[in-house]
Parts: C-alpha cells; sequence; structure tokens
C-alpha cells in the first residue's frame, strides 16, 4: 500500500487531532470538529457559519473511525453503536 492509500481523509484527520488535544474522559461535540475543519477550509469571504457545511462530512468520518475502533460514539455518556444512534451525541477517544 502507498502512503496514499494509508491517509485518512482530512475531516478524521482533524476529528483525530481535536480529540487527541483533549483531556482524558473528555468529549468532543461535533460542532466543534466541524469548526475546526471548516477553519482549514476559510476564505476572506466565507460566513461565520461555514462549518455547518461540514456537520455531515464529520458524522460520516465519526461513524468510519468508530467502526475502524479509533474513536467512540457517545450518547449519555455511553458509547453507543456506530451504525444506529441518534439525537445529540459527542466523541471521545477510544477507552480500554
Amino acid at each position: 500500500m502507498t502512503d496514499s492509500q494509508d491517509r485518512l481523509d482530512p475531516v478524521a484527520e482533524t476529528i483525530l487531532a481535536e480529540l487527541s488535544r483533549l483531556a482524558e474522559g473528555e468529549t468532543l461535540a461535533p460542532d466543534d470538529a466541524a469548526r475546526a475543519f471548516a477553519e482549514t477550509k476559510r476564505k476572506p469571504n466565507d460566513g461565520r457559519d461555514l462549518y455547518k457545511r461540514y456537520r455531515h462530512a464529520v458524522k460520516q468520518q465519526a461513524i468510519f473511525l468508530a467502526r475502524a475502533g479509533r474513536i467512540e460514539i457517545v450518547r449519555k455518556g455511553e458509547a453507543v453503536d456506530p451504525d444506529d444512534f441518534k439525537g445529540l451525541w459527542r466523541m471521545r477517544l477510544k477507552q480500554d
């Protein structure tokens, strides 16, 4: 496999980078991940709600990372099935 095939999606990389900055046990809101990614794409005329464009991508990449065992999707403090969750959710690094 080449390096380009091993690379994660830039949104997934942002999620992992943001999670790595948190203290142990803290969680990351999807909108915070979308905001962090949006800042990497911001152009001078982009409005303050640019992050909303990336909400869906954050959710899709969070599901991918959870299926791969890299993170957990959390609802009400508990890890949930990445293939079956609704409502408000957050992310955290995989806990042993």
